[in-house]
């Protein structure tokens, strides 16, 4: 069963002797090891770092589009990506940097003893950092947060994630300075590129909400990561939970298969892979086979689908079509 931490009666957690601090979440979604790249995937990753491209992925949200670059890290042992996520209001030298011009004018009204450093109001980001971060330490060291000075010169992965949210012009804007890994700092003037032999490997993703510009697309490595047909799911699954009991290929065939008539209903939103894994870790939790639910399990069994579902039409829509079965 679930761990219980919440009650909902009234008593807090000291007077039921328990505390936060020894509750376990169910499992770790964002555990490199157990990702699994389909065959194309892994040869567009190869290909965008033998080109020095970056790899743009498309893919209905919850498919492991962002996921990815966890993945790429970790197997070529590398520090955790780096991570832009785009906004509606992001400009090209935003990946780089962020120069709080504000904050510096604020300061200059209330001090009277001299101005900081501009460099104070800068605050480099992921793209800036990568470049950075390929530099002898010693020559960045008072650029970059406490935690990453000092690092020996590397590579990195960056994640640009839903690029298509920024404005249209954002991707042309940029594209010389993703191409050369350099950029300039117009504050101070200062101008920063990459070391060649570590240049950062890009993972851009994107919801396909707006076309990006063709000038783009043709300097990118593209990649569609297509829901998977119910072989490829069980073969996720299986390595996701391969050394947790309970979770046997009869087990795994039959939630897959009801997962499937679920998608095949075409929601308002599909369920996607991350919904289906955090479904099945749901369904082993509460002892629950989507293939033998009794009559005793079906508030149960109902109660799962809101991993599922997302909108209450949804949720309504799957207690009615799905638990007919019984």
């Amino acid at each position: 069963m679930i761990d219980s931490i919440y009650e909902g009666d009234g008593r807090t957690i000291g007077k039921r002797k328990k505390s936060l601090s020894d509750y376990k979440p169910m499992w770790n979604p964002d555990d490199p090891t157990s990702y699994v790249a389909d065959p194309g995937l892994k040869n567009a990753v190869n290909l965008a770092i033998a080109l020095g491209q970056p790899l743009l992925l498309t893919g209905e949200p919850g498919t492991g589009k962002t996921r990815l670059a966890a993945s790429v890290a970790y197997e070529l042992e590398l520090p955790s990506p780096l991570e832009f996520h785009t906004k509606t209001t992001s400009v090209a030298k935003d990946m780089f940097y962020l120069y709080d011009a504000l904050a510096r004018f604020q300061d200059a009204q209330i001090s009277d003893d001299g101005k900081k450093n501009i460099e104070d109001y800068i605050e480099y980001q992921a793209l800036g950092k990568a470049v950075l971060l390929t530099q002898p330490p010693e020559e960045v060291k008072s650029y970059l947060p406490e935690d990453l000075q000092n690092k020996p010169a590397a590579r990195s992965v960056v994640l640009i994630d839903e690029i298509d949210k920024a404005p249209r012009d954002l991707p042309n804007d940029v594209l010389n300075e993703i191409e050369k890994m350099e950029f300039t700092v117009t504050e101070t003037d200062k101008k920063f590129k990459a070391d060649k032999k570590l240049r950062p490997i890009l993972i851009l993703t994107s919801n396909s909400e707006k076309n990006l510009p063709d000038a783009f697309l043709r300097r990118c490595v593209f990649y569609h990561i297509s829901f998977p047909d119910d072989e490829r799911l069980a073969e996720i699954i299986e390595k996701k939970f391969i050394d947790q009991p309970g979770f046997t290929p009869k087990f795994i065939k039959s939630a897959i298969k009801h997962f499937s008539q679920i998608r095949n209903l075409s929601l308002k939103k599909n369920p996607a892979t991350a919904e289906c894994i955090d479904w099945i870790r749901v369904l082993r939790s509460l002892d629950l086979d989507p293939g033998k639910i009794t009559p005793e399990q079906t508030d149960m069994f109902i109660m799962s689908y809101s991993v599922l579902a997302k909108t209450n039409d949804d949720l309504a829509r799957l207690k009615d079509r799905l638990l007919i079965e019984k």
